[in-house]
């Protein structure tokens, strides 16, 4: 599989990576069986990127990605901390961010996390001059490696991308969200910073599996986070109703080339942006880790495919999601 450099954390990684929230909570049930079969499944696929977060299942996801990781101990991982207090700078302290950091590395079964990113901070935080240089601190303890930012909006990337020791930034890029193509990725690249491009499918919207009949179990974030009651709404669906997302995948659905499914077309298009470090799609299981793994060795997709899905994101998508993001 391609690799690439994952900005400042001096790394080289898959193109395709395995983000492990799936397998942690929020997307209705996937056993320990299925979540170690997609996971050993990716790995043999090629993939060595692994993205978890403390709060996924409440230490669920990243116990799972430590029991992989110590059969395949050359991947690299990527963990999140800061969602398991208030949101608030006061939260971001010191002693939680070793008490998280220390239980992290537990359940991960390691000395060092390989990468840690704040979890979707808010601005303050992002502002905070105390915040970096107690990370910086951190990463001379020998706690982490490097560490970044998962944010939600093109804002807080741009000013995570100015902080010097911001290895790489995680943000919701895909074929319904474009604007972080605008500024966000050249600014990262310029900095030399990795972009980790995360809900590559929309919650699954572009696997093009969906129809107005579909519906999604009382604990899958696509059921009880449509309003943004649970989180931001930004991270269901993109952001954009779900009644609007099944007509741009069918608009978009007619332009897929052969041979290719919707879901690797939509990782495909990732893919070929410039500043891309490695995209992050789910799996429940070993045939979706599988299909994911092939989108890495698809052709480029041409330029009039790319015209095609631009027109309908500014048609019917833009007007709800990029005024916000």
């Amino acid at each position: 599989m391609e690799k690439r450099k994952l900005g400042k954390t001096g790394r080289n990684v898959s193109a395709i990576g395995f983000g492990a929230w799936q397998i942690g909570a929020a997307w209705g049930d996937v056993s320990e069986e299925d979540a170690l079969s997609a996971l050993r499944t990716s790995v043999e696929s090629g993939v060595d990127f692994i993205d978890t977060a403390d709060v996924y299942g409440d230490g669920r996801s990243e116990r799972l990605v430590g029991q992989i990781l110590k059969e395949y101990p050359h991947l690299t991982v990527a963990s999140k901390m800061g969602r398991r207090g208030p949101q608030e700078l006061g939260a971001y302290s010191p002693g939680n961010f070793r008490a998280w950091n220390d239980r992290s590395r537990s359940e991960l079964g390691v000395d060092t996390i390989d990468l840690v990113q704040l979890h979707c901070p808010p601005d303050e935080v992002i502002a905070s001059e105390a915040v970096f240089d107690d990370l910086d601190a951190m990463v001379s303890e020998g706690r982490i490696r490097s560490y970044g930012v998962s944010v939600e909006t093109c804002a807080q990337a741009l000013a995570a991308i100015q902080r010097p020791g911001v290895a790489g930034v995680q943000i919701i890029l895909n074929a319904f969200r474009h604007k972080p193509l605008e500024q966000v990725l050249p600014a990262a690249r310029e900095a030399g910073v990795g972009i980790i491009a995360r809900v590559p499918l929309a919650s699954g919207l572009l696997s093009g599996k969906y129809t107005a009949q579909t519906s999604f179990g009382e604990d899958d974030h696509r059921n009880f986070n449509r309003s943004g009651d649970a989180f931001d709404v930004g991270e269901t669906f993109s952001g954009i109703d779900f009644e609007t997302g099944l007509e741009a995948v069918e608009r978009v659905r007619a332009v897929v080339p052969e041979g290719m499914t919707m879901a690797q077309f939509a990782l495909r298009w990732i893919l070929d942006q410039p500043g891309v470090s490695t995209v992050i799609p789910g799996a429940r299981n070993a045939e979706q880790a599988r299909g994911n793994a092939e989108a890495a060795f698809l052709d480029p997709l041409p330029q009039q495919v790319h015209t095609a899905v631009h027109e309908v994101y500014d048609e019917l998508v833009r007007p709800q999601v990029h005024h916000r993001w």
